[in-house]
């Protein structure tokens, strides 16, 4: 199971890394371009969703790997989690394909109930308690 969630961790935030930052640094015009949403919304709302996704996937990643509040990651995952609920409802209310979000929701919060449940990480430990 630490395996399995390691791997969706992983190709969970390279996923949310290139997304997130295609939002946050590309032009909106280009933008737009790829995702017809973008001319909806303002682009201080794409630029918040690309800097929410690329925090995620660092989330994702470092706490557990660090092991320092590991726990963070779980919280990561399942922050993911609602913004794709919230994205899967947008492009539903819209009439686009929304099974990309539907899925990463899913990975997202499987990962977030893994890693709270089933194989949390557990922290370092500090140099004090190790000399108790």
């Amino acid at each position: 199971m630490k395996i399995a969630l390691w791997i969706i961790q992983v190709l969970l935030a390279a996923a949310f890394a290139m997304a997130g930052a295609m939002k946050a640094f590309q032009p909106i015009e280009a933008l737009a371009a790829q995702m017809a949403w973008v001319n909806d919304v303002s682009p201080g709302l794409v630029r918040f969703i690309g800097i929410a996704e690329l925090i995620g996937a660092v989330g994702l990643i470092l706490p557990s790997a660090l092991r320092i509040q590991p726990r963070l990651s779980a919280l990561a995952a399942a922050g993911l989690a609602l913004v794709m609920v919230l994205g899967s409802v947008f492009h539903l209310t819209r009439g686009e394909n929304f099974a990309p979000p539907l899925v990463l929701f899913a990975l997202s919060a499987f990962v977030a109930y893994g890693r709270w449940k089933l194989a949390p990480i557990a922290p370092k430990s500090a140099p004090d308690e190790q000399d108790a």
